[in-house]
């Protein structure tokens, strides 16, 4: 009963202390941007409109900062309780580390399904909604929810797609189809609107290459066959990192079934889909900060090393995602490289202190 209690106590600390870490983050993220953002008002886009759009933001921002917040708040949990000598208390009345730790990763576990709902059922949506509502804010309504250019393969064609509305409109299209790796015809239609079950083309324009002579016409309107729906092109054009771990597995699936790279939506996705091993290997460092060699230290001291630490293994997971392209290994890889090498040395310290 009294381990009981005692898990209870420090899981409250340091669940106290995560919360307070991912306020103070939010709370300075949202004070940059808004300042960042104030010289983007026009129109009937105001400076409370910036404000409602970061607010909008939020669960993106909470799912970004969660394993900071999780490294730094149990660094500040466990220090503080280090400080008043309760942890010392605690190792005197029989409570081993494995176990102390453990209390600690339990409300880290709360956490870590926490932040998987919000990046696989809110911030996705929100994401969408906030940048739709932004840019019809300030270039009406019908604007454009996307406009990175993509480019995408389908049986003999390649195609280009400039950008997709909110209100499934694509704008921009061309097509280039091949006999063989020769080009023989070049497509371009002003926008593509999904209607019934399928596209309706409008105001196209096709060149067709011969050997000797090309040739011209156009349309005023036309069916597009193809197997693209909306929510793919979506997924094609929207930014890749705010997708959820479902969307991104099945474009992977997508990608791969057209014969392409599908490197970059399964990075991304197993960035999500091992978030728990991710906080969990830090957990492990900040108490190997609180127990190992850092235990004499101030605790601000503590803390700048952990925050350096988070840069760290941050910068890590990113050189390791192109690496994986270059190299040809699996993206899991540049997720679990870093992850392992946290957990080891977090274990190492905490069991020669231990």
């Amino acid at each position: 009963m009294v381990f009981d209690r005692l898990d209870r106590y420090i899981a409250r600390n340091v669940l106290a202390a995560i919360i307070v870490v991912q306020v103070v983050l939010l709370g300075l993220d949202i004070t940059i941007a808004y300042i960042g953002d104030l010289s983007d008002t026009q129109g009937d886009y105001s400076a409370l409109d910036v404000l409602l759009y970061l607010g909008m933001r939020l669960p993106w921002r909470f799912y970004q900062y969660a394993p900071v917040a999780v490294l730094i708040g149990a660094l500040i949990g466990l220090g503080s309780m280090a400080s008043s000598n309760e942890l010392t208390v605690m190792r005197a009345a029989g409570r081993s580390l494995a176990r102390i730790v453990w209390g600690v990763m339990k409300p880290v576990l709360l956490v870590v399904v926490v932040v998987l709902l919000v990046a696989e059922f809110i911030s996705p949506r929100t994401e969408q909604y906030a940048e739709a509502w932004r840019l019809e804010q300030r270039q009406g309504e019908g604007a454009m929810l996307i406009s990175r250019s993509g480019w995408q393969l389908e049986g003999d064609s390649v195609y280009r797609f400039g950008a997709i509305r909110a209100d499934n409109v694509v704008l921009d299209l061309t097509r280039y189809r091949f006999d063989e790796r020769r080009l023989v015809e070049a497509t371009h239609a002003q926008r593509a609107h999904w209607e019934g079950g399928e596209w309706q083309l409008e105001n196209i324009t096709t060149t067709r290459i011969f050997d000797d002579r090309t040739a011209s016409g156009f349309q005023a309107q036309a069916r597009w066959e193809t197997a693209f729906t909306p929510t793919q092109l979506e997924r094609l054009l929207r930014d890749i990192e705010s997708q959820a771990p479902s969307e991104l597995w099945a474009y992977a699936n997508f990608l791969e079934s057209q014969g392409l790279q599908v490197d970059e939506p399964l990075l991304y996705f197993w960035q999500k889909m091992l978030m728990p091993l991710t906080m969990g290997s830090l957990v492990l460092i900040a108490a190997s900060f609180v127990f190992g060699p850092l235990r004499t230290v101030a605790a601000g001291t503590r803390v700048f090393y952990g925050v350096v630490t988070g840069l760290i293994f941050k910068y890590v997971q990113d050189l390791l995602a192109p690496a994986s392209t270059i190299f040809g290994f699996s993206p899991v890889w540049a997720v679990l490289v870093p992850t392992l090498a946290c957990a080891v040395v977090g274990i190492y310290f905490l069991r020669r202190n231990g």
